[in-house]
């Protein structure tokens, strides 16, 4: 907001110049009617000033699309970091003999960092595979379950791979209230996940 409020001061700064420069000039025009070298001198200081106004805009412009787009950078980059963690995660934990409760604490963490970063087709999606990873958990290993694990994964994977590359094919609207309540849903079948590695 503070930008804007500097650029439509330069707006305005650059507008009562053009107007202040066209009535001194008419003035300077018919004082000096006797010597053109004077009025040459007025337009030359009227076209630096308006210069110098229009080049300060722009500048400030500028400096702000720089500034969204290093965030939006970064905001990428941490989004990949988050979706990478949990694919290691998953990883490792489809390689384990038993889950531990460390692994379980492990992917409630996860559940938890998404919630940060991830679109809502990615949150309900997670969903998906979260109960899919409860029922395949339930003998406390995913060794057995390679194939489920695997199906579950794929969907989740090209949800995220959307996301990262802004490839929505759903068009639904989320209000932040169904946000809110994926993120509460996937936290609860996060636990699950940890009750049905104990049976």
């Amino acid at each position: 907001m503070n930008f804007r409020i500097k650029e439509l001061f330069y707006l305005a700064l650059t507008l009562v110049t053009f107007v202040a420069g066209y009535f001194f000039l008419r003035y300077a025009y018919k004082v000096s009617d006797t010597t053109p070298f004077t009025q040459e001198i007025v337009l030359i200081i009227l076209g630096t000033i308006a210069t110098v106004f229009i080049t300060s805009l722009l500048l400030n412009k500028q400096t702000s699309v720089e500034i969204e787009k290093e965030q939006n950078i970064k905001y990428l980059e941490l989004k990949t970091k988050i979706y990478e963690g949990l694919l290691d995660l998953m990883e490792e934990l489809a390689t384990k003999e038993k889950l531990n409760k460390e692994d379980i604490t492990k992917l409630q963490f996860v559940t938890h960092k998404l919630a940060i970063v991830a679109s809502p087709d990615v949150l309900v999606e997670y969903n998906n595979f979260l109960q899919s990873v409860s029922i395949l958990s339930q003998d406390g290993s995913f060794q057995n379950d390679s194939k489920g694990m695997s199906d579950a994964l794929c969907s989740l994977t090209v949800t995220i791979r959307s996301d990262l590359l802004h490839e929505h094919h759903t068009q639904k609207h989320y209000s932040l209230n169904d946000i809110q309540q994926m993120i509460v849903q996937n936290s609860n079948d996060s636990v699950k996940v940890e009750a049905g590695s104990k049976t």
